[in-house]
């Protein structure tokens, strides 16, 4: 049973809901974008997640908080929704 639904994924200690989306929106960019330059984008935002955390955020295995999401979803050109898995296809 999952202590804690949220939309079709189930939170647990040490797990995150963006994580995977994170990896595929990398993955799907075109150049792919490595973890080092997300970090780096991310840095021009203000926002200080180093190579090996944005590793841990895909591997699930760090939590994200909102204003994280939020910078992780424009650096990567998509959308918060399509990181939390609402939205099927990303911009």
């Amino acid at each position: 049973m999952c202590p804690i639904p949220v939309y079709n994924y189930c939170l647990m200690a040490g797990r995150n809901v963006v994580g995977e989306r994170v990896r595929l929106a990398r993955r799907m960019a075109k150049p792919p974008i490595k973890q080092t330059e997300l970090a780096a984008r991310l840095q021009t935002q203000g926002i200080g997640l180093s190579q090996p955390s944005i590793a841990k955020i895909e591997a699930g295995k760090r939590p994200v908080i909102d204003v994280e999401v939020a910078a992780l979803a424009q650096a990567l050109g998509v959308s918060v929704g399509w990181l939390f898995g609402e939205v099927q296809e990303h911009k």
